[in-house]
């Protein structure tokens, strides 16, 4: 049974930040690979700052190619939106489930909210999640502390956003160093964020 970690996001762009948490998890828990979940544009809500599904996709990709054990994963964009994790578990779990086992991947942050999550407690009866550490303000939600199902990672605090990043870039600031090179370099040749 492969145990796989799911870390959800835009990713627009992925940065090392998000490889940095990626790598410690497979590195330093049980988990076999991280999957990273490129959520699709909505079309409820279009965002001009958000990339195209395709070339988000195509970072991601770019990013992990040196990394076996960590894979871009585009099955939210064949999903009917709006989507909801639950549901993208459910169909991960009818997939592959005879020989994966899905947790879940989260920073503190979006613990605090979980709880108003559609379907919480079947996800946490479901899946084990894994928890990363952010600055963040607010509490957890009681019923999460020392959760059977949850558990906190000592990864390294990554205190970079993807909006810095694009906001930086457009600003003409030098990013690169907070790029998987081969992102930059397709982020550059696509003129990305200018």
């Amino acid at each position: 049974m492969k145990k796989v970690g799911l870390f959800f996001g835009t990713f627009n762009p992925i940065h090392i930040g998000h490889l940095v948490i990626a790598n410690h998890l497979v590195e330093y828990s049980d988990l076999d690979e991280v999957w990273f979940v490129i959520t699709p544009q909505s079309p409820f809500k279009i965002k001009q700052s958000l990339l195209d599904n395709n070339h988000r996709y195509q970072m991601v990709f770019e990013a992990v190619q040196d990394y076996p054990k960590l894979q871009p994963c585009k099955i939210e964009f064949d999903l009917p939106q709006p989507n909801y994790t639950s549901d993208t578990l459910a169909h991960l779990d009818d997939k592959y489930g005879n020989d994966h086992q899905f947790s879940l991947i989260m920073g503190e942050d979006n613990l605090k909210g979980f709880h108003k999550w559609k379907n919480y407690e079947a996800i946490l009866e479901l899946h084990t999640i894994y928890v990363y550490p952010r600055i963040s303000h607010g509490e957890i939600e009681h019923q999460f502390k020392g959760h059977s199902k949850i558990t906190k990672v000592d990864a390294p605090i990554m205190e970079i956003s993807s909006t810095f990043i694009r906001k930086s870039h457009k600003e003409g600031k030098n990013v690169r160093p907070l790029l998987p090179h081969a992102v930059w370099k397709y982020m550059d040749e696509m003129n990305f964020y200018r």
